[in-house]
């Protein structure tokens, strides 16, 4: 989950995401992935976050990779782009979507469809898709030459590429608006890029699995998306759901853990993986969502701000280790 902590708003890592993942690496996680990182300056959810839209940007990051690795955890980055959700413009600049005249304040999406109480985006040209396309794939190399070992692609939660797939959000009439396979056109090029920059690293995509709205993006559409992303070489599936759109949504323990479910069938006989999340917060549901089959792995963000060990009690609880943490930490009394 995003820090907000790039005080000099240049996209560049800073000494506190090191330690803070630091800690959640020797807490247990099995697998770290950096917050949502900009592939280029216009697409930040705000202007502290970090980037890798620049060699510049590749330092910093890799000693975030340096200490992730050191407690033992594997090193991941969710590269992403906000489209209408971007909130790099200052706020005092006008409701226009290129406020200031500047580049780097952009607001662009598919279409010229504003998300509630945020101006009117500009919807991206053929030239701008294409930039945007080979940014992903550049971000990826950067990442790689940090020493990432996956690289998740942000599909989800309303940002710029669950922005193309929701009819919702696209409204476009040219090969990449219109019906399912237009619509996916954005995100396909852009695995495509990044496969090859990654090479043989793990690949993963991140989805709203449904917009919770009527005419948005249901289960089935994502399960067949899902298929396809498996065809093109993508390693993990990470399924959410929502925030294209404001929406009622049924929260609960485990509320989104059925759409894992429904991709993991629809990629059944794949080597794909699926991840599950939301509201999973005690060692028995997630061992319960693993046991049951709803998913192959369990992700937490909230909880990992608030208990950077949690890993280490419910491996604890569950039994699966007589002593899990780190050897420093075992004259620790663990509940």
């Amino acid at each position: 989950m995003c820090m907000y902590s790039v005080y000099a708003e240049d996209g560049r890592a800073t000494d506190w995401h090191v330690q803070h993942y630091a800690a959640r690496s020797s807490g247990g996680f099995g697998t770290i992935v950096v917050e949502a990182t900009a592939v280029s300056p216009e697409g930040r959810l705000s202007p502290r976050d970090l980037g890798l839209w620049d060699g510049g940007q590749v330092a910093g990051f890799a000693r975030i990779v340096e200490a992730i690795h050191a407690g033992g955890a594997l090193a991941g980055v969710q590269l992403g782009h906000g489209g209408r959700k971007s909130e790099v413009n200052p706020a005092s600049e006008g409701p226009d979507s290129r406020r200031g005249g500047k580049p780097e304040w952009d607001l662009l999406a598919p279409s010229a469809v504003a998300f509630p109480g945020m101006p009117t985006p500009e919807a991206l040209d053929e030239a701008g898709i294409d930039r945007l396309v080979d940014a992903f794939a550049a971000a990826a190399s950067r990442a790689v030459e940090a020493g990432v070992d996956v690289v998740e692609l942000h599909g989800a939660h309303g940002y710029l590429i669950h922005e193309f797939l929701s009819p919702l959000s696209n409204t476009r009439t040219d090969s990449y608006g219109g019906s399912e396979e237009n619509r996916r056109r954005f995100l396909l090029r852009i695995v495509d890029g990044v496969r090859r920059a990654v090479g043989d690293r793990v690949l993963c995509v991140r989805l709203s699995a449904t917009d919770w709205l009527d005419g948005g993006l249901t289960s089935e559409a994502t399960c067949r998306l899902s298929s396809v992303l498996v065809e093109h070489g993508v390693d993990v599936l990470h399924i959410s759901s929502g925030a294209l759109l404001p929406a009622d949504i049924p929260l609960g323990p485990g509320y989104q853990l059925p759409f894992a479910a429904d991709v993991k069938r629809a990629v059944a006989g794949s080597e794909a993986k699926v991840v599950g999340v939301g509201m999973v917060t005690s060692a028995e549901q997630a061992e319960q969502a693993l046991v049951t089959g709803q998913c192959d792995a369990v992700a937490v963000g909230r909880l990992a701000l608030t208990d950077p060990y949690a890993p280490l009690r419910w491996a604890a609880r569950l039994g699966v280790d007589d002593s899990p943490m780190p050897v420093q930490y075992r004259r620790g009394v663990w509940g």
